[in-house]
């Protein structure tokens, strides 16, 4: 049976090394071997348990309680996401702004960075982007938040070895939208950097050496899939995140352009890899 370091099965599984040993400290739900020099090896049924893991946790389930349903010995709860979102918007209401930080710290650590983004702080942000004046208020409180957490997120990808990426917004959007995808983007492996303010007119050629992760909504111009075209021909690495994403997905499929493939998957936001256009010269 083949061995595998924790670096490895966060790669096999998409999974932060951070979680996996809070799966395994705070909840018992693993038990990896060790080396003499104690570090953490793990074979094929611990990742089978992971992938079941990450399955329960998938469907809402509180990490706290998957223990007793690997064992068998309870049937699931629904309402996991729900619990934590309520708890996040209880501190928010009673002003703890200490707890909010210290509550997105332990979901952060405790689920996979994608989950607790989709499942609890999205709806969050559009619970309360629904109300009136007083829960507006709470958003931005939450959004400040959200800031703070990604910027430390970014801080610790940046002690791993990772790929270069740029966050950048296009004309009109949420810009939180941007800090969230970089939640979810550092534990995928990337060294995020972010430009926090969204361009009507941003010229991403100054930034040829890195990954651009391009965020836009609503269907595109044609002057904007003009200069997307102009982009990609210039060897630029684009994915183009948001719902023009998913718009242009769907032209480019009836147009039948060989430059794009989509992405997107359900639960996650549209995602639309633009992939460079290589000319048939050899060095």
């Amino acid at each position: 049976m083949s061995l595998y370091s924790i670096g490895e099965v966060a790669r096999i599984c998409g999974i932060n090394p951070v979680t996996l040993r809070a799966w395994q400290r705070r909840y018992g739900l693993l038990k990896p071997q060790r080396t003499e020099g104690g570090h953490r090896l793990f074979n094929d049924d611990d990742l089978d348990t992971i992938r079941t893991i990450l399955g329960w946790i998938n469907r809402g389930i509180p990490v706290g309680q998957v223990k007793s349903l690997l064992e068998g010995k309870v049937d699931a709860l629904p309402g996991g996401w729900s619990q934590s979102e309520h708890s996040l918007l209880t501190a928010l209401q009673d002003g703890r702004s200490n707890k909010v930080r210290q509550l997105m710290t332990e979901l952060g650590r405790e689920y996979p960075a994608a989950s607790f983004v989709n499942n609890v702080l999205r709806p969050l942000r559009s619970r309360l982007s629904a109300g009136d004046q007083r829960l507006l208020m709470l958003r931005s409180q939450l959004d400040g938040l959200i800031i703070e957490h990604a910027v430390m997120c970014m801080g610790a990808a940046r002690k791993r070895p990772g790929n270069p990426a740029t966050l950048v917004g296009w004309g009109h959007l949420d810009s939180t939208e941007l800090w969230l995808e970089a939640i979810v983007r550092c534990e995928e492996g990337m060294q995020i950097d972010i430009m926090p303010v969204p361009l009507d007119d941003p010229h991403l050629e100054n930034l040829s050496g890195s990954q651009i992760l391009l965020w836009a909504e609503g269907k595109l111009t044609q002057i904007q899939r003009q200069r997307l075209l102009n982009w990609v021909e210039q060897g630029l690495s684009i994915l183009l995140l948001g719902s023009a994403s998913l718009l242009l997905g769907s032209q480019d499929s009836e147009d039948e352009n060989d430059n794009v493939e989509s992405l997107h998957g359900e639960g996650i936001p549209p995602v639309l890899q633009i992939v460079p256009v290589r000319n048939g010269r050899k060095k």
